[in-house]
């Protein structure tokens, strides 16, 4: 691995102060209120069936390639030029930010940004697609839950507190080599399931130390590729 710090001095070292520290925080608020509403509204709304299951079940098994997907082509997005401007956006910036600064908890959560991107598309899918206001319901609890799982295991890595589980292990070792040893593999975060389907989970010693994990290659005072 590279020789980047490997925590920031002043981040938690227990799950304690993990947690309060978490929550401070505006993405982890923002997920927790409206998860609150969302799962409010789908006790409220009742009719409960196998189908919440079945739905429940399908989320959990896309969610790993869905983490892998949004990695890849949405967090590590290259500036592009078209017609002599430079395409960019906000999100895969702020995600450049934190590959450059990676034990920074101030900056490793999702921008709210994100979520005016993220969110009208779920709710329409949700209830556009889904047969009953329940089951769109069920969808966006599930989803919300997630990425605010998400959240929770991507800032628990960064800080000093040590692996006691086995989950936390693997989730550790995966993105501390995405992060120190190759921004090309272990881009899984909470769930690793899609790097082990989508070969990007090769053993660290089969992979040369690359010297772009903290620029990933771009220079953003230029606007353009590094080396």
């Amino acid at each position: 691995m590279n020789d980047a710090p490997m925590f920031a001095p002043d981040s938690p070292t227990t799950l304690a102060e993990a947690t309060r520290c978490f929550f401070r925080h505006p993405s982890p608020r923002f997920l927790a209120v409206t998860l609150g509403v969302a799962l409010t509204a789908r006790l409220l709304s009742g009719g409960w069936s196998i189908w919440d299951g079945a739905v429940v079940a399908a989320i959990v098994a896309f969610w790993p390639i869905q983490e892998w997907l949004i990695h890849v082509f949405l967090l590590h997005f290259e500036p592009k030029v078209v017609l002599g401007r430079t395409l960019d956006f906000e999100v895969p910036r702020s995600h450049r930010i934190h590959h450059r600064d990676p034990w920074n908890i101030e900056i490793l959560f999702i921008p709210l940004q994100g979520y005016l991107i993220g969110l009208p598309p779920l709710l329409l899918l949700a209830f556009g697609l889904m047969p009953t206001v329940e089951l769109a319901w069920t969808v966006v609890v599930v989803f919300l839950a997630l990425t605010l799982r998400y959240e929770w295991w991507h800032f628990l890595v960064h800080t000093r507190v040590r692996p006691r589980s086995a989950q936390h292990r693997r989730l550790w070792r995966n993105h501390r080599l995405h992060h120190c040893k190759s921004e090309r593999y272990w881009y899984g975060v909470s769930m690793l399931m899609g790097d082990r389907l989508l070969g990007t989970s090769p053993s660290p010693a089969d992979v040369e130390t690359s010297p772009t994990c903290r620029t990933l290659g771009i220079d953003d005072t230029l606007g353009d590729r590094a080396g």
